[in-house]
């Protein structure tokens, strides 16, 4: 699905759009390279160099998504440090996200557009890695005062190398043809006897008071002329990369175009009148049935909105039928616990056990009243004998006074 993702994203950008990615990684580790990025950070880090196309997510080169992210965090903390903002350089055991979340911060705060989410870093390669990479050595370069000079081209002498590139191949085609007409060597010009005749005509040169004649025959001469005319002629070879050759087929194009333009055109525009037209018949006939199924139409929009309440009706039903529901669900849960309640009650009560431990409880009892009226019996005669005591005692108390009052009577 991300492919497929991808490649639509591709296809609406163009068909260049997935060799830009290599193109930035190369103009970026040119940039990494003119701010001593070797020295500074993979001789300290003690890190491999970056290959040409290291940050490039693609099927034909090889990925480390741990090794490329590390890399990734190093070179952004270090390109963000020379832009002049303190960061510190992150470890591999640092978060990612807060790593990613700090990079993009730091980059937002340098004018850097940032309209992809953070996630798109953590791979550690790719489009957005790149990016981000490159706009920071943009930034680092324009804190050095770092100024792109223009390319000095070498001036060329085109005309000089034409004309060494002619005289090439009419060497090469003078030695193609020796190699191919070795009997034909009677009709080659005879230079010794050129030579002899210069050196006669510079002899004769010496003699100023005469006057030069040539000694030569016309006619010999023109038969000379025809039978040398052959070998000087020169055979230009058409080069692919000559701008000349294609400037004749893009003419060549346009008119081809030109005239499959007024064709086309001209089917085209019978094809909008056809749309055009049948368009029109559509939409008549689509007023007509709408005005033919009006009634209908009506109809339906009216058994709609009954649907509409009946289905109000129905949810609130169902939500009575939900409580209801939930109800009987609690006091099925509530009759359950009674049941089982039950049942442990005539268990206990079919058990002999309780019944046993009930008749010892009552033969205790019965020997702990024996006790106690025992007891009851001892507490009562101990408190008839000390009643009758005092009894005893209040009735002599009386006898005394009795007779101590009779005595004082005698005595008066």
């Amino acid at each position: 699905m991300a492919d497929d993702g991808r490649r639509g994203e591709d296809d609406e950008r163009g068909p260049g759009a997935q060799h830009q990615m290599f193109v930035v990684m190369e103009d970026l580790l040119d940039k990494l390279k003119l701010l001593d990025y070797e020295e500074q950070v993979l001789v300290k880090h003690n890190m491999k160099p970056l290959s040409r196309h290291y940050f490039v997510a693609s099927p034909y080169t090889a990925n480390n998504p741990g090794e490329q992210f590390y890399m990734f965090s190093v070179i952004a903390a270090w390109l963000i440090t020379l832009c002049g903002r303190p960061f510190e350089t992150p470890q591999e055991h640092d978060d990612p996200n807060a790593t990613v979340s700090n990079v993009l911060s730091q980059l937002r705060a340098l004018g850097g557009l940032v309209d992809f989410p953070p996630s798109k870093l953590k791979s550690g390669s790719g489009e957005h890695v790149c990016y981000v990479l490159d706009r920071l050595a943009e930034e680092a370069l324009k804190s050095r005062d770092f100024i792109w000079k223009k390319p000095l081209y070498p001036s060329e002498e085109l005309e000089e190398e034409s004309v060494m590139e002619d005289d090439a191949e009419l060497t090469l085609s003078k030695v193609e043809e020796m190699t191919e007409e070795p009997d034909e060597e009677e009709d080659v010009i005879d230079l010794e006897e050129l030579k002899t005749r210069s050196n006669q005509s510079e002899a004769g040169g010496a003699r100023p008071e005469m006057i030069l004649e040539s000694v030569t025959d016309s006619a010999e001469w023109n038969l000379e002329v025809e039978r040398v005319l052959p070998q000087l002629k020169v055979t230009i070879r058409s080069d692919v990369k000559d701008w000349r050759i294609h400037v004749s087929q893009m003419h060549q194009h346009q008119d081809g175009i030109k005239t499959s333009l007024k064709e086309a055109k001209g089917y085209l525009d019978k094809l909008l009148e056809e749309i055009s037209k049948t368009q029109e018949k559509v939409g008549s006939r689509e007023k007509y049935i709408n005005s033919q199924l009006e009634h209908l139409i009506t109809d339906y929009r009216n058994a709609q909105s009954k649907l509409s309440e009946a289905k109000e009706l129905y949810q609130q039903g169902s939500g009575g039928v939900t409580e209801r529901t939930r109800t009987l669900a609690e006091i099925s849960e509530e009759l359950e616990k009674v049941k089982q309640e039950m049942e442990e009650k005539g268990s206990s009560m079919s058990d002999g056990a309780p019944v046993v431990k009930i008749r010892q409880s009552l033969t205790k009892l019965k020997q702990e009243i024996q006790q106690m009226d025992v007891r009851m019996g001892v507490v009562e005669h101990t408190l008839l004998q000390a009643k009758l005591k005092e009894k005893n005692n209040m009735t002599r108390d009386m006898h005394a006074t009795h007779i101590t009052e009779t005595s004082t009577h005698t005595y008066l």
